[in-house]
């Protein structure tokens, strides 16, 4: 499965950077590759300073070894040994009027000392912060999550976009950090679902990014717009930034695990503002965003 998985996110890193390069027309992902000492590396690819897109990245990774001591107490194991694989994205544009885009798919093994398999699960998601609302995207790149939902279990988009709003939510800013999508994690055997299912469930989601995602940005890129509205995207993304350092999981894990600092943080926008107190003005579409940020609505 670990073979399969990773075989599956490297072609599908190729899909997605070759489309972004296409829509912005400007500047091409830069590759790097790097290695853990502790055991295995990845894929890292930016791209910065574009015709849309202002930095993003899509990068892929597999490491493994012994997993350390942090996450030996939080997982309540003891001497054990893991692989973790996945592709995580992030793309921040340069209009305020397209939203910012996360994702990531990510396969996880655990192993005894005698290099038994003992647990092992996918996860992953992909969700849409928005600077300025328009609700047509909103429902588009939820109706593209739930069809992909829809084709493996009818539950699945009610449960997983009711966790994608529980997990992107800023506790400390009792808002969440945009308008959610999808977040599944712990996805192993059951009587329903083999790990074969799970993997036919999570690369439909990984396939449907594209779609959810591009439709969005071409319809928008061609939006004027202004310094003020220009600083609020910065001021936004400054509680996306404080999402991604004090609550995310993932960035977490690639610090405990000795992952490439670099590639870990290149979730984060290149121009952001913290503005003291600062408050949208009454009936703005800047109050309206936010006032549906703190509490989250079913788009479909």
């Amino acid at each position: 499965m670990k073979d399969t998985f990773y075989a599956y996110i490297q072609k599908l890193q190729d899909t997605i950077t070759s489309e972004l390069e296409k829509i912005d027309g400007k500047s091409l992902f830069r590759e790097d590759y790097w290695s853990r000492p502790e055991g295995g590396g990845g894929r890292s690819r930016i791209i910065e300073n574009g015709a849309i897109f202002e930095k993003g990245g899509v990068n892929i990774s597999a490491v493994h070894g012994e997993l350390p001591q942090s996450m030996q107490n939080y997982f309540g194991v003891k001497d054990a040994d893991f692989f973790a694989c996945g592709l995580s994205l992030v793309i921040h544009p340069k209009s305020p009027m397209i939203p910012t885009v996360h994702a990531n798919w990510r396969y996880f093994e655990m192993y005894d000392k005698k290099g038994n398999i003992v647990d092992q699960w996918f996860g992953g998601g992909q969700d849409l912060t928005p600077y300025y609302l328009f609700d047509e995207d909103a429902i588009h790149f939820h109706s593209v999550c739930k069809k992909a939902c829809d084709v493996h279990d009818p539950l699945f988009y009610a449960s997983y976009k009711k966790k994608c709003d529980t997990y992107f939510w800023n506790a400390h800013r009792n808002e969440a950090r945009g308008v959610g999508g999808l977040f599944f994690d712990y996805c192993r055997t059951s009587e329903k679902m083999s790990m074969q299912d799970w993997y036919a469930f999570v690369t439909e989601v990984g396939n449907s990014f594209l779609e959810a995602y591009v439709p969005i940005v071409i319809k928008r890129r061609g939006m004027n717009y202004n310094q003020e509205q220009r600083d609020w995207q910065e001021i936004r993304r400054g509680r996306y930034v404080e999402f991604n350092l004090v609550h995310d999981k993932g960035t977490l894990f690639g610090l405990r695990t000795n992952g490439r600092i670099e590639s870990i943080l290149m979730s984060l926008p290149p121009h952001v503002q913290w503005r003291y107190d600062h408050h949208p003005k009454a009936g703005s579409e800047e109050e309206r965003l936010v006032k549906i940020l703190q509490k989250p609505k079913e788009w479909v």
